[in-house]
């Protein structure tokens, strides 16, 4: 019936911007010149024989220009802390001031930009072709259907011209998302 295949709209919808959110959260990880707690958050520590991200042993804040803080909930994390900051591969530096973790972010050369550039636009374009499979996925349901004449052929292409519809609205999205990011490291 035709509420089966309006309902293929709404999925698409639904996984579309799953995707978009997603993209969002790795776009946060990708360190620019401006600190973000976003960028310590889930880095992985070995806390007392158990894996645990930064973000469950204490809070983080941000103290401009440059530095991220963390202050561990408990004293004993801190080593654990800084050695895990140490090999998450963001090359990142972090001090210890007593309970307080430290952590001063170096300005970006033009070199390390243009890497991060590139990396944000893989990203952005793994995406995109995730996107392009949910549509053509979409397309194929809306084709079976109208094979088996659950719906005409008018509301085939209406529903074809809604499935590239979402998909539009969502490349214009990581578009904003990946030129936001751009300037971003570029600042």
């Amino acid at each position: 019936n035709y509420s089966m295949v309006e309902q293929l709209i709404k999925d698409l919808e639904k996984n579309t911007k799953t995707g978009i959110d997603s993209l969002k959260v790795e776009l946060t990880g990708i360190r620019t010149n401006r600190p973000n707690p976003q960028l310590v958050e889930n880095v992985k520590v070995d806390y007392l024989g158990q894996q645990l991200v930064i973000k469950q042993l204490g809070s983080i804040s941000i103290v401009p220009p440059r530095e991220i803080d963390i202050s561990p909930w408990d004293k004993a994390a801190v080593p654990a802390i800084i050695k895990g900051i140490e090999i998450s591969g963001m090359g990142l530096t972090a001090n210890t001031d007593g309970n307080l973790i430290r952590i001063n972010l170096p300005t970006l050369t033009d070199e390390r930009r243009q890497e991060l550039i590139k990396l944000v636009k893989s990203m952005t374009e793994q995406v995109k072709i995730r996107l392009r499979g949910m549509r053509d996925d979409s397309n194929k349901k809306v084709e079976a259907a109208f094979k088996e004449k659950i719906i005409s052929e008018d509301q085939k292409f209406k529903l074809k011209k809604q499935v590239q519809g979402v998909v539009d609205k969502m490349n214009v999205g990581i578009e904003n998302l990946l030129a936001g990011k751009i300037k971003e490291i570029n600042d």
